[in-house]
């Protein structure tokens, strides 16, 4: 794949649950922190690439535990962000971050024309491809998906603290976010927010727009604050909270 991943490392896009019977599809698309070994270490230390900066800290976690409780496919990405964010377009210079937060990526400063379009063919084009080919395939058999993206973010960003604990994003479509708001509104379990804490003017919204919108099919993107998600019992108790959401709204939307 253009030099960035050898045959030994896999295929970039991973599906779960393929032949699920959910209205659902899950979608991952900062679900690891792992660099293709290619690429080194892009000049970040240990604790930079452990860091949030990397992937989205407890996601993946608790996309499993919904996608088990939904009877939902999952689709994430197995390599870092800071390699290509899918939840980007390849113009968007957050695609590959020369500078994310505090931290100063030296592995993506002054990429080239080449290098770009060498990690959106190896990275990006195989999952925007494969989640696309999902969301047609279920269209043509007559179950037309609903797309849910997972996220996860910081307490604490450059600086200052973050009072909400789940955001409910929404791009032009807000039936799906409409409706879990509502829901969240009554179960009072998590502070839930609307479109915190980023929302469709941060850029946030690409996946949500490429596959939700485009399609006509309902979506909605969920932020978890990391860390109500750092261990198994709070991921088990934010993705019970999530999928009693998702299974009040559902049938509510068209």
């Amino acid at each position: 794949m253009m030099g960035i991943l050898t045959g030994e490392e896999g295929d970039p896009v991973a599906l779960e649950n393929s032949a699920a019977r959910g209205r659902v599809i899950l979608v991952c698309e900062h679900a690891s922190r792992l660099l293709p070994k290619a690429l080194g270490t892009l000049g970040l230390t240990e604790e930079a690439l452990a860091s949030h900066i990397a992937w989205d800290p407890g996601a993946l976690a608790v996309s499993r535990l919904m996608a088990r409780s939904l009877d939902a496919t999952l689709v994430f990405q197995r390599f870092s962000r800071l390699v290509y964010d899918c939840n980007r377009p390849p113009e968007s210079p957050a695609a590959m971050p020369e500078k994310s937060e505090v931290f100063e990526v030296p592995g993506n400063a002054g990429l080239d024309q080449a290098a770009r379009d060498a990690r959106t063919e190896a990275l990006y084009l195989p999952f925007r491809k494969g989640l696309g080919r999902l969301v047609e395939n279920r269209i043509a058999e007559g179950r037309p998906p609903v797309i849910v993206t997972m996220h996860s973010f910081t307490p604490v960003y450059f600086g200052k603290p973050r009072a909400v604990e789940i955001g409910i994003l929404h791009d032009a479509d807000t039936r799906l976010a409409d409706a879990m708001l509502a829901a969240a509104g009554e179960k009072s379990l998590y502070d839930t927010r609307r479109n915190e804490p980023y929302g469709p003017e941060d850029g946030v919204t690409h996946t949500l727009k490429e596959h939700g919108l485009a399609n006509g099919l309902p979506n909605v993107m969920i932020e978890v604050r990391n860390d109500l998600i750092k261990d198994e019992a709070g991921q088990g108790v934010v993705a019970d909270y999530l999928t009693g959401l998702l299974l009040e709204s559902l049938p509510k939307i068209q």
